[in-house]
C-alpha cells in the first residue's frame, strides 16, 4: 500500500484517529510520518521513546508544572509502579485505572477532556466481577464527594446502589 500523502513510498505506519465522532485512517510512509510528528520503530530494533511519553512530559511542563505522584505501591494485579508507567506511558491491566486514579485523574482531564471513560468496552468472561467492583469503587468515591458536597439525596441513592451491587451474586 503506497503513503496517503507523498503517494510514493510505501506505507509502514497505519494511523487512525476519531474527531467529531467520525473515524479517518490514513496510511503513511515514515518520513510522512515523521512530517506529522509521528514516529516508527526503528530499523536496528532500538527501543525509542513512544511518542505518548514526549506528549505526557510536554503536558507537566507547558503551563503549570505537574504534581509529581506520590510514590505507591505497585498495582495489586499486575505489579505496574508509576514508574514503569513513566517510562513506557502504559499501564499494565485495567485495575491500575482504580488503583492510580488519584495520579492519573488530573492527566486524564488534561488528555480527554474527562477523567470518566466514554467509549466501547471489552468484555471478558470474569469482567463481571471486575465490573461490579469497579462501579462499586465508582460509587463509593462518588458517594464520598456527594456527602462532602452535602448532596444528600444523592448520596443516600449511592448508599443504596452501592448496598445492591455488593449483595448480588
Amino acid at each position: 500500500m503506497l503513503c496517503d500523502d507523498c503517494n510514493e513510498k510505501q506505507a509502514e505506519i497505519h494511523l487512525t484517529s476519531i474527531e467529531s465522532e467520525e473515524m479517518t485512517s490514513a496510511h503513511l510512509c515514515v518520513s510522512c510520518a515523521a512530517a506529522r510528528g509521528l514516529s516508527a520503530e526503528s530499523p536496528s530494533g532500538a527501543e525509542q521513546v513512544p511518542p505518548l511519553v514526549d506528549f505526557l512530559a510536554q503536558l507537566g511542563s507547558a503551563g503549570q508544572p505537574a504534581p509529581a505522584p506520590a510514590p505507591s505501591e505497585p498495582c495489586p494485579f499486575c505489579g505496574t509502579t508509576t514508574s514503569d508507567f513513566r517510562k513506557t506511558g502504559r499501564l499494565g491491566c485495567s485495575q491500575c485505572y482504580v488503583h492510580f486514579e488519584s495520579q492519573l485523574r488530573g492527566l486524564l482531564r488534561r488528555i480527554h477532556g474527562s477523567s470518566q471513560h466514554a467509549g466501547k468496552l471489552y468484555l471478558s468472561d470474569a469482567s463481571d466481577i471486575s465490573d461490579r467492583l469497579g462501579q462499586i469503587s465508582a460509587m463509593r468515591r462518588r458517594l464520598k464527594r456527594a456527602i462532602e458536597t452535602e448532596d444528600f439525596e444523592s448520596a443516600a441513592d449511592l448508599r443504596d446502589r452501592i448496598h445492591e451491587l455488593e449483595t448480588q451474586e
